[in-house]
């Protein structure tokens, strides 16, 4: 990685990682009179006419807004939203480098859940999606669950929904390797969005014998200490036989363990109370609850983390931008489990003969990942959308991935050639 003086240097010369462009040429009066006064006047009679075709007319079809109130950035903590902007820029770029979508950065002044709420569905007219970041739990998941039920288009929690997506596909490949399946016991490390995002993904692709541990021991119906109305979904989702003790204790005879919690909480010792061919994901960032060759020289039969620097990184860059392209392309009502499910699966499969016990995921920098991977999670997610009657827009299969894949190719030709901005999506 650089050194700091060259990071500060670098987004100092920049002024940030984004801009807008035109998507059509201002060169003449006419051109002014159609996309400006008087012209533009026809198009906003016609959205009052047929409000759906906003999409059509608008660039709502194609654009998201990043919200966040900067009480949880990365591993810095409440740090504020306008040191929070950075990351959020970040965020932005990713999403139209990989998926196409472009992704407005708002960091917001207010940690107040009420006011995140009402901003998120005062700006609702003008986005197409809208991805929360980087808000503390559990505050992001109630916010998360009201705009849910209050807006008409998608909300993604990424933290949350991108994580799950993302581990639910290392988990699927990772069984098969270790010939193990659906029965499997497994122990999650951690009830924050992470934790929490991956507990309630994985019991909806149908893994039963699972146990989730935060800093009170192992959650159960019926544990009193330091419950919330998220731990108790947890409670009802997981751990059956309503198993109490810690996180060594649950360990014993475990196949998978996987961390969402805090760096060195996972011993190189536990592995071997695990049982045959434990996988382990130790997916704290930016330090994990073991280090990956720490996993592997303990003996565990596949290791994976969240760094970039290891073999098998659970990255969310593997989803978020197939998911929000598969959304905005289906121009889908809300996320649903059916579709981070037909997504994770479909990434899971992506990685095909090449899988391996250090490869059970691809990476988002490897050729034929953006438009090739990402446009089939994006078609398989557009898909299950009109599966499950939230979907506006109904394409098939290969012509979801067609669409996908012209709107991102589209892009990355523009941004390594002089095509005019007006030709970008």
């Amino acid at each position: 990685m650089a050194n700091k003086k060259k990071i500060l240097d670098l987004h100092k010369a920049a002024h940030g990682k984004t801009q807008i462009m035109p998507k059509v040429p201002l060169d003449t009066l006419e051109d002014l009179s159609v996309y400006y006064t008087p012209g533009v006047a026809q198009v906003s009679e016609e959205i009052e006419r047929n409000p759906a075709s906003v999409y059509n007319y608008t660039s709502k079809s194609n654009t998201i807004a990043i919200v966040s109130d900067g009480t949880r950035i990365l591993g810095l903590g409440d740090i504020g939203p306008q040191a929070g902007l950075p990351v959020m820029e970040g965020k932005a770029i990713l999403f139209k480098k990989f998926g196409g979508v472009d992704a407005v950065p708002l960091c917001i002044d207010t940690t107040d859940e009420d006011k995140i709420i009402e901003f998120v569905r005062n700006i609702s007219p003008t986005f197409g999606g809208i991805n929360l970041e980087d808000i503390e739990s559990p505050k992001s998941f109630r916010i998360a669950g009201r705009l849910e039920k209050e807006l008409d288009i998608p909300v993604f929690h990424d933290d949350r929904q991108g994580t799950g997506t993302v581990a639910l596909a290392a988990l699927i490949n990772s069984l098969r390797l270790a010939g193990k399946g659906k029965g499997c016991r497994i122990v999650i490390n951690g009830a924050g969005s992470a934790g929490f995002g991956i507990t309630m993904q994985l019991a909806h692709y149908g893994f039963g014998n699972m146990v989730v541990v935060d800093s009170d021991g192992a959650i159960y119906r019926g544990r009193k200490e330091n419950m919330n109305r998220f731990k108790s979904e947890i409670a009802m989702a997981t751990n059956r036989q309503k198993r109490s003790g810690t996180l060594e204790d649950l360990l014993k005879g475990a196949d998978v363990f996987i961390g969402a919690s805090t760096a060195g909480a996972f011993s190189k010792d536990y592995v071997a109370i695990m049982a045959q061919k434990p996988i382990v994901f130790a997916l704290a960032n930016p330090i994990p609850e073991i280090e990956y060759a720490d996993a592997l020289d303990a003996g565990a039969f596949i290791a994976a983390t969240g760094r970039s620097d290891s073999p098998n990184q659970v990255n969310n860059l593997l989803a978020f931008p197939g998911i929000m392209r598969g959304l905005l392309d289906s121009r889908a009502r809300k996320v649903t489990y059916q579709m981070l499910n037909s997504a994770a699966q479909t990434l899971a499969n992506s990685v095909g003969k090449g899988l391996r016990r250090n490869r059970i995921l691809p990476s988002p920098l490897e050729k034929g990942f953006s438009p090739g991977i990402v446009s089939e999670v994006a078609a398989s997610v557009a898909v299950a959308a009109a599966k499950g009657d939230m979907a506006r827009h109904r394409l098939t299969y290969s012509a979801e991935r067609e669409a996908a894949e012209r709107i991102i190719s589209d892009y990355l030709v523009f941004e390594n050639s002089s095509i005019p901005s007006r030709l970008r999506y």
